[in-house]
């Protein structure tokens, strides 16, 4: 376990608005104290490698930029923008992608000092169907925005109860729904190495999708899965073919306090789901909301759950250990430096 700091997004209800942020002492200790509170944060994002930059996406109060990995922060732009993902791109930091509720895609190119609204978003096939129930009145969001680890032009983005498109020209234009793709999507991810290979965590016939083209196309894998409601994925740094997935029975169970009836599970070389134990509560009562793992680090994996708890695995979640942090809750997402 390499991890130094964690920092969260709180908002669930209980524990309050804003950030937590957990960092580990020289002992080994670690400490923890909210930062941004009151701030209402949905989403977050943060830079590779050793950058210390990070962003916040607010619910109406816009971007949050922070230069210090999570420590302080200052207003980035869209303000009044609900937002709910981020991403940065890994091929140039300067470059920041932001969704929004009403599904709109904003970028900028200068690190949050200025942004503009990505028009042809707008103008996806088939949008007008894009309707998501949670949220009320009823509207799509832009829940999910991943970028290939090999193509600066190749990105992703998923739509909660709409779409994964697809751009293949760095965001400007945008594909209508790639085929097989789960349409409720909650998460998406790209092999930190290889960008053929992409994952969904969705809601539908089957909670997860993986993709070896790069995200044009999408295979639903459903064998071994008692669940159908996915929410984060990861795969190993090292062997693409090996990648987790977090799922609950449904959105009753997954958003609740303390009976959210969840697991993780693990596919390898697109076999059926294995159900990961090894010290993990079984079933979770807390959402796991976010899987990391460590570039360079086969087998590393962490979960972080909506009561604030991290669970770490070294051997690719055959065995796992609660860490000794309290993020006091992790809504929808957990980053972390090493």
């Amino acid at each position: 376990m390499n991890a130094s700091v964690f920092l969260s997004n709180s908002y669930d209800g209980r524990s309050g608005l804003g950030m937590v942020r957990a960092e580990r002492g020289s002992a080994g200790t670690w400490t923890s104290q909210f930062v941004m509170e009151q701030a209402d944060v949905r989403c977050l994002a943060r830079a590779g490698g050793s950058s210390p930059i990070a962003y916040a996406g607010t619910d109406g109060n816009g971007v949050l930029r922070s230069d210090d990995r999570g420590v302080s922060w200052r207003m980035s732009g869209l303000a009044g923008v609900r937002l709910r993902s981020m991403a940065i791109s890994p091929h140039d930091p300067q470059i920041v992608f932001a969704g929004s509720l009403s599904a709109l895609l904003y970028r900028s190119d200068d690190g949050g000092s200025s942004w503009r609204e990505v028009s042809s978003f707008r103008r996806i096939p088939n949008r007008w169907w894009w309707l998501s129930p949670a949220e009320w009145p009823p509207k799509p969001s832009v829940y999910a925005i991943a970028f290939s680890p090999t193509d600066p032009q190749v990105v992703l983005a998923g739509i909660e109860f709409g779409a994964v498109v697809r751009s293949q020209d760095g965001g400007e234009t945008w594909s209508g729904h790639r085929s097989g793709a789960i349409r409720d999507c909650h998460a998406l991810a790209f092999n930190t190495l290889d960008g053929s290979w992409a994952y969904q965590a969705g809601a539908g016939r089957a909670a997860g999708a993986v993709s070896r083209d790069g995200g044009e196309t999408w295979r639903q894998l459903t064998d071994g899965l008692d669940r159908s409601y996915g929410w984060a994925c990861a795969s190993d740094p090292e062997r693409p073919e090996i990648w987790y997935l977090s799922a609950s029975t449904g959105p009753g169970d997954a958003h609740s306090w303390d009976h959210a009836n969840a697991h993780i599970y693990r596919s390898v070389g697109g076999a059926g789901w294995e159900k990961l134990a090894g010290g993990l509560p079984q079933p979770c009562d807390h959402l796991p909301t976010s899987l990391l793992v460590e570039p360079g680090q086969s087998g590393h994996l962490y979960a972080g759950l909506t009561n604030g708890t991290i669970w770490f695995s070294s051997d690719h979640g055959d065995q796992w250990e609660r860490l000794p942090v309290d993020l006091k809750g992790i809504w929808h997402q957990l980053v972390m430096w090493v």
